[in-house]
């Protein structure tokens, strides 16, 4: 199975934001032990690291990501992909582009602690804890 991982659950794990790092933590860690084919954003790197860094100082927010690039790969988007983004009637552009990632590695599901910013999306958004909860089953 493939899914997308939104910025806000890699977010969550790095600062140890709770409730909601626990789910999170999980879903990296299932990540990990390759038991499902991760992706992420190209641009999740940049939010992810401009959002971290201040709070982990510069080099634990790249070690951060150099450690999930071993098994979260980048989604192959294009220019095509920014531009079917645009075309979305989500009323979050970054959400957008998160779901023409989601699209352009084939994901079947967008994993999110947004979900509801993903009504309108042809990938459904599901939380980590229903991720979770539906995979392990």
């Amino acid at each position: 199975m493939i899914a997308l991982i939104d910025t806000d659950i890699l977010i969550d794990v790095a600062l140890e934001r709770e409730p909601f790092s626990e789910y999170s933590s999980k879903v990296i860690d299932y990540a990990e032990t390759r038991s499902f084919h991760a992706f992420i954003a190209w641009h999740s790197i940049a939010n992810f690291y401009y959002i971290v860094s201040s709070d982990l100082q510069n080099h634990p927010a790249k070690d951060f990501i150099k450690e999930l690039l071993n098994f979260i790969q980048i989604s192959p988007t294009k220019t095509k992909d920014a531009l079917y983004a645009g075309s979305l009637d989500v009323p979050d552009f970054e959400d957008a582009l998160q779901i023409a990632a989601a699209k352009a590695c084939n994901a079947k599901y967008i994993i999110t602690r947004n979900v509801v910013h993903y009504k309108k999306s042809p990938v459904p958004a599901t939380s980590p804890k229903d991720f979770i909860k539906q995979f392990s089953s």
